[in-house]
């Protein structure tokens, strides 16, 4: 079932990939009037089940996702409806961004992770066991440890560091709120206050029921096979931060 009016106040959730954008969903769907529907641009996203809107023109495809977007019944009274987009998924749609701008009234969340190399290990991770996202119930088994090349790193620091740049040079800074990772982890209450003020929607408590889990918990020197190897060669370097410490948690 899809929903054509009135028409909610739009927004989007964008980040590199790895940056909490699924547990951020889950916070924000416990509100009543907030209603985010997950990955537009992935065609295996179960909150989507019309996977032919991929055909069509990036015009069309904001239309589904804040015109006639899917809906829940549990959300009698959406007031903002919204969707992510994930860095990636903007190369087979280079133009998408520019079409966000002129989406009247969107409103932007930038999700950011201050280490970058945390979401690289975690993104590494996650292609090797295939598993995206642990639930509360899910296995304790930890992650398989990763090695990372010089130039991966290079290429996915520079590819995170012109993505933020581009999307804050592209919407008004009224229209944008930028999120840590973080602190979305360690202060969720806190970020959704800010999430609410910005959307313009009243106030609410989280319950704590959130099940989504982190995948990955241990430092660095026990998650990068090679993380010295790579402080070696970015020490003194715009990324040796990325580096510096065992301290940094996913």
């Amino acid at each position: 079932m899809t929903h054509s009016t009135p028409s909610p106040d739009p927004f989007v959730i964008l980040a590199m990939p790895r940056t909490g954008t699924h547990y951020l969903e889950e916070l924000l769907n416990e509100h009543p009037n907030v209603l985010s529907n997950g990955e537009v641009l992935n065609t295996y996203d179960t909150n989507w089940p019309d996977r032919d809107r991929l055909l069509r023109s990036d015009h069309e495809l904001l239309e589904c996702a804040y015109l006639r977007y899917p809906t829940r019944g549990d959300k009698t009274k959406v007031t903002h409806v919204g969707c992510k987009i994930n860095e990636p998924q903007f190369h087979d749609r280079p133009d998408l961004l520019a079409e966000l701008t002129r989406w009247p009234g969107l409103k932007v969340i930038l999700v950011v992770r201050r280490n970058t190399l945390e979401s690289l290990r975690s993104l590494m991770q996650a292609r090797q066991t295939r598993q995206w996202l642990r639930f509360g119930s899910d296995s304790e088994v930890a992650p398989p440890r990763v090695r990372l090349s010089v130039a991966a790193c290079e290429a996915y620091f520079k590819t995170a560091d012109d993505f933020h740049a581009k999307v804050a040079h592209s919407f008004a800074p009224t229209n944008m709120l930028m999120i840590e990772y973080e602190n979305l982890i360690h202060d969720p209450a806190a970020c959704l206050t800010r999430i609410w003020d910005f959307l313009g929607v009243p106030a609410l408590q989280l319950s704590g029921r959130a099940v989504l889990q982190r995948q990955e918990t241990r430092p660095l020197d026990q998650t990068v096979v090679n993380v010295y190897e790579l402080r070696r060669h970015f020490a003194g370097g715009t990324y040796a931060r990325f580096f510096e410490g065992n301290d940094v948690y996913s």
